[in-house]
């Protein structure tokens, strides 16, 4: 399948009932520190509503989750790599996206046969404390030539003013979060994504 160039992560369910109207393809739910029961709740009713409005979503991370809730996309860190079973998930039929920082992983990560290879930071990002600095969008085009026809996702700090930049290095999606969830008026900004994303 070919990609949506724009892909948002969001970690609740709340945003796709407001984001998904907008016209939305691709999202991830990225659901960390909550309880068992919450997970199931909120990924079911992201699976329905990603269902009714034509998006695919990607599970970050519950991978047995998301092959007991029929879904169609997990995506796992290199950290989950370790203990995710990614023979079952594809048994299940479930695409893969991998997250990459080095040549390293990467090859670790070609060897499952990713459906997505996400890099990043691309850019300073607030999300999380990572070991990794930022990559720059000259590392994208590195990795572009490494993957040929596997997408590559770019991620880390991107903004809707920094997309353009990150497709002429070789990206093919690019991956927002703080840019959307930070933002005075996330439904402008998800407007502006598609814009610049088309």
């Amino acid at each position: 399948m070919t990609l949506p160039r724009f892909y948002p992560i969001f970690d609740d369910v709340a945003w796709l009932q407001r984001m998904l109207p907008l016209g939305m393809k691709m999202v991830q739910m990225r659901l960390k520190d909550k309880p068992r029961d919450e997970l199931r709740a909120q990924l079911t009713q992201a699976h329905d509503l990603c269902a009714a409005h034509g998006a695919v979503m990607v599970v970050n991370d519950h991978w047995q989750l998301a092959i007991e809730l029929g879904c169609d996309w997990v995506h796992l860190g290199q950290e989950d790599l370790d203990e995710a079973d990614v023979a079952a998930i594809r048994a299940a039929g479930l695409k893969l996206g991998v997250s990459t920082h080095d040549k390293a992983e990467l090859a670790r990560a070609l060897a499952l046969q990713p459906d997505y290879i996400a890099l990043g930071p691309i850019y300073p990002t607030i999300l999380k404390k990572m070991k990794w600095h930022q990559q720059g969008i000259e590392k994208l085009s590195v990795w572009k030539d490494l993957l040929g026809h596997i997408p590559l996702v770019a991620i880390g700090g991107m903004s809707t003013e920094r997309a353009g930049g990150a497709f002429e290095a070789g990206a093919d999606v690019v991956s927002a979060v703080t840019d959307i969830t930070l933002h005075d008026d996330p439904e402008s900004r998800v407007k502006a994504w598609l814009e610049v994303c088309r």
